[in-house]
């Protein structure tokens, strides 16, 4: 007899890009013409100058919470260029920094692709009333995507309210002064298929332990004296892996929708792809919060992990091992067994799960399950972190059928030993309505991750890679609908 399907409700409430979002990027061109630019504003008079920075403040002092100092940092990235004596006025100074500078509308494509958490501040709710974090995928001109966020609280019915988007937007500052294990630096360049004598020659004038600085000092040195035996593909990829670890803080005086994590460095600069976050509770220590996410620089990926326990402060660390060279992956929210647990995608196709000691490091993988039903016979995938319950570990998953549709399923996986799968829907979840099916990608439905709240299952998602609703499901109905899988 077959099951009855879940009653799935969506909500009204769509969350829509805003291309009046921007945030402030350097302009800054091929080196030749720089000097150029700097020459032609240093030769203004000042009186001429003067005029020129109150018009550009007149129209973008109220844009940005301090354009002027935005000014001011990217002047200071091309003062180097600066050759015209006397000292130039700082009038002078900020209008250069002007020219150099351009604002970027991070949200001008689409905004799609979320994850919901718990918010770390559960304070001053009502009863029964949860406060979440949204993390969403915004994608701008030439197809760059960065994580914003958005904060909202679920009531006791499942009814939700999101908080008010502010008009600004922040980027954070960053820090690289993290060191480098040698031997594990040089294992994940193998584990990247990256060879040749120029790794050799990068790192034997390296310590044990190296800074970001020292690699840029020796890769330099190496430029100098080698230039025709160095690989420069190599060196790109050793410095593009450096750049993939770093620090980032937000102000706190800021809202969690002003911050929106973009790509900060070259291994990013084609754009940070899909966070899949989790609340993490590990025993006798706080929860902390995860995401795993690809950077992209247009020609390799790069599995990432962020890592922050109060969405101000984030770690941003690579991912290791032999394992991690595909998409998709999605951190279980606690260890099982003494091991992290993490599903994966490895050939693009089938679902997969991978145990680990280590947080960073992977090196196996098993498949739990391939495309067997007709809505996902193209490929699988998992669309985020995996929730417990007592009948199992729910997953929702994502099928590609016929002309790429994309629909939302889930399977259960046995809580003791998640690599067996017990149970799944065998219809989808959520398929593309009419109102969902149009878009930059048409006929996609996609979530990177929803979150239980009082029995009722609260899934957001993408509709055609161009916006985002919330949808929810009673649990009772859909574990009830599943059918055991041997």
């Amino acid at each position: 007899m077959p099951t009855k399907k879940p009653l799935v409700k969506r909500n009204r409430t769509k969350i829509i890009r805003n291309s009046s979002r921007v945030i402030t990027r350097a302009h800054i061109p091929e080196i030749a013409r720089i000097p150029k630019i700097i020459a032609r504003v240093a030769n203004l008079s000042e009186e001429k100058a003067d005029e020129i920075l109150h018009s550009v403040n007149g129209n973008f002092i109220t844009r940005h919470k301090n354009i002027e100092a935005v000014f001011r940092e990217n002047y200071d990235k091309i003062s180097r260029y600066i050759t015209k004596e006397p000292q130039l006025s700082t009038t002078k100074q900020l209008l250069i920094g002007a020219f150099f500078t351009m604002e970027y509308s991070i949200e001008s494509a689409a905004l799609f692709n979320p994850s919901m958490v718990p918010h770390p501040d559960q304070s001053g709710l009502a009863s029964g009333a949860l406060r979440f974090i949204m993390s969403l995928r915004a994608t701008g001109e030439g197809h760059i995507s960065s994580i914003v966020f958005r904060s909202g609280v679920l009531r006791e019915d499942c009814s939700f309210l999101i908080d008010p988007v502010s008009e600004y937007l922040e980027t954070p500052t960053i820090r690289h002064d993290q060191s480098y294990d040698t031997h594990l630096f040089q294992t994940k360049l193998k584990s990247m298929k990256i060879h040749g004598d120029t790794i050799d020659r990068v790192f034997k004038k390296l310590p044990a332990q190296f800074t970001f600085d020292e690699l840029r000092t020796r890769i330099s040195s190496l430029q100098l004296k080698n230039k025709e035996g160095i690989d420069k593909e190599i060196l790109q990829n050793i410095n593009w892996l450096a750049d993939s670890n770093y620090f980032i803080r937000f102000d706190s005086r800021n809202d969690i929708s002003e911050r929106v994590i973009f790509p900060l460095s070259e291994n990013e600069n084609r754009g940070i792809e899909d966070a899949r976050f989790v609340r993490f509770i590990e025993e006798d220590k706080e929860p902390i919060y995860y995401a795993t996410y690809t950077a992209y620089n247009g020609i390799r990926i790069l599995p990432q992990l962020l890592v922050t326990s109060d969405f101000l402060n984030f770690d941003i660390l690579t991912l290791n091992g032999k394992a991690v060279q595909n998409k998709g992956m999605a951190l279980f929210p606690r260890k099982i067994d003494g091991k992290y647990v993490m599903l994966s995608r490895q050939d693009g196709e089938n679902n997969y799960i991978m145990f680990s000691d280590n947080m960073h490091f992977w090196d196996t993988a098993k498949m739990i399950q391939e495309p067997e039903l007709p809505w996902e016979f193209f490929q699988i995938g998992n669309c985020g972190s995996p929730i417990e319950l007592k009948e199992g570990w729910l997953v929702l998953t994502h099928g590609v059928g016929a002309m790429r549709q994309y629909s939302i399923g889930a399977v259960l996986l046995d809580l003791k030993d998640p690599s067996k799968m017990i149970a799944r829907l065998e219809e989808p979840l959520l398929t593309p309505n009419e109102e969902e099916r149009e878009g930059y990608v048409p006929n996609v439905v996609y979530s990177c991750g929803g979150l239980i709240h009082q029995d009722t299952l609260i899934i957001p998602y993408a509709m055609s890679d161009i916006s985002s609703g919330i949808s929810s499901v009673k649990l009772n109905e859909l574990i009830a609908s599943m059918v055991p899988y041997n």
